[in-house]
């Protein structure tokens, strides 16, 4: 999709090839610092056997395995959630449906809600212990979250502070009075203040841990 507000912006038109065993060497000489790995992108779906093998590896580790996601790809996170080689998918949502194809410019509003509906079904059946859907949001662009909470039912929704070029992001208070008419518990995602759970008035910080 080459989002331009990608947090790895700079590997989109770039080159970078490792071989599997140097990646897994990567990760197993981390292990004794961390409890998982996070596969992300560019798309990590987009090489399936290489992200299968990771998965896999990191499991063999002992580690617990999350992906970040734009669900273009479902065969390949069912492929994943059947082997149960993914702990946790955090799943990206751009904007409502009715948008989606005319902004991205290609037609992946289907199979990113086949993914969304995949997801959803492990959650609630316990193949997938963790499953959130993110919307990385900017200003201007504060309407759409109350459709995209539309979709997401029984699913943990996420707005995150969109960071790009020099539009001015949304603060936390913005995204608070945001998440306010959505009507349900919301996680807000912050560079400043880090994740908190917000309910209304009940809103409570549950990490003040930093945002890359």
């Amino acid at each position: 999709m080459r989002c331009s507000y990608c947090h790895n912006r700079s590997i989109q038109d770039g080159e970078d090839y490792r071989e599997l065993e140097e990646v897994t060497g990567m990760i197993r000489s981390s292990r004794m610092l961390v409890s998982g790995v996070v596969f992300s992108g560019g798309e990590p779906t987009m090489q399936p056997e290489p992200l299968k093998a990771l998965a896999s590896a990191s499991r063999k580790m002992g580690l617990l395995v999350g992906l970040q996601t734009n669900g273009v790809f479902p065969k390949v996170l069912s492929g994943l959630i059947a082997e149960r080689l993914v702990d946790r998918v955090a799943l990206d949502i751009k904007a409502r449906w009715e948008r989606y194809d005319n902004l991205l410019k290609e037609r992946y509003s289907g199979t990113i809600k086949e993914s969304l509906a995949l997801c959803r079904e492990a959650k609630l059946a316990g193949d997938l212990p963790e499953f959130e859907l993110v919307v990385t949001l900017f200003r201007g662009y504060e309407d759409e979250v109350p459709y995209i909470a539309k979709v997401a039912d029984m699913v943990d929704l996420v707005i995150q502070q969109g960071m790009e070029g020099g539009v001015k992001p949304l603060s936390g208070d913005e995204l608070k009075k945001v998440a306010d008419r959505v009507g349900r518990v919301v996680k807000i995602r912050t560079r400043d203040e880090g994740e908190v759970v917000y309910a209304g008035d009940r809103g409570r910080r549950v990490s003040g841990e930093r945002q890359g």
